[in-house]
């Protein structure tokens, strides 16, 4: 292992390591606010957008995230639309990850006994007032973990984009052993800056779901 090239190139790595992260935190923010209006959608039972959120989810979960970058960086421009790296990678991580998203709501907003939300109704608040006051609180707590789970898989997703020429961890790895064969060592770099990145993120993660639960009981 030559410790010198570490020293040298680990700069490279820390620049690719930060777009990974705006790119992860923009991903999985879309993500999450594509979870809640699914979700919102299904609970206001909007009958005309519900087959829409129907074929979203089956689509975007049954197809790889490599497919659909490649047919964001590469299908569209066929069509006259044209996207930079960044926003093709953004986009085909939060058209991913939403579908997940909008899952873990499912599961948590039916956690919610009908029986609560008929209380709500009895006692005279609306609809929109017994989703933010009576369900949303009980479905996010039921939900976390797997919000948390797919936070993860999204941040390892991000290893993907690499495909639409966007310079994050994985691209720098490849660039320098395609440069200089130093195998082991743009490996090693590569996957210590994978565990700087999503090992204090899972265990924060850990945290907060560990007082949610506290909390609940």
């Amino acid at each position: 292992m030559d410790f010198d090239f570490i020293a040298k190139f680990y700069p490279m790595y820390i620049k690719a390591g930060i777009l990974t992260l705006e790119l992860a935190f923009l991903g999985i923010f879309f993500s999450i606010t594509i979870g809640i209006l699914c979700m919102a959608i299904r609970y206001f039972h909007i009958k005309p957008l519900k087959p829409l959120v129907t074929g979203y989810i089956e689509l975007s979960r049954n197809t790889p995230l490599l497919i659909q970058l490649f047919f964001l960086y590469y299908g569209l421009p066929k069509l006259g639309i044209n996207l930079s790296s960044f926003s093709c990678a953004v986009i085909g991580l939060a058209f991913l990850g939403g579908s997940y998203m909008a899952e873990s709501f499912r599961l948590g907003y039916e956690s919610v006994r009908i029986s609560q939300i008929e209380a709500g109704l009895s006692i005279g608040l609306n609809k929109t007032q017994i989703l933010y006051h009576i369900v949303s609180p009980q479905a996010f707590r039921v939900a976390l973990p797997s919000i948390s789970a797919n936070v993860i898989f999204l941040l390892k997703e991000t290893s993907i984009v690499s495909i639409v020429a966007l310079a994050d961890l994985v691209y720098v790895a490849k660039d320098i052993i395609g440069l200089y064969y130093k195998t082991d060592e743009a490996l090693f770099m590569l996957v210590m800056s994978y565990l700087a990145i999503i090992l204090p993120i899972s265990f924060a993660l850990s945290i907060w779901e560990k007082r949610m639960a506290n909390a609940r009981s």
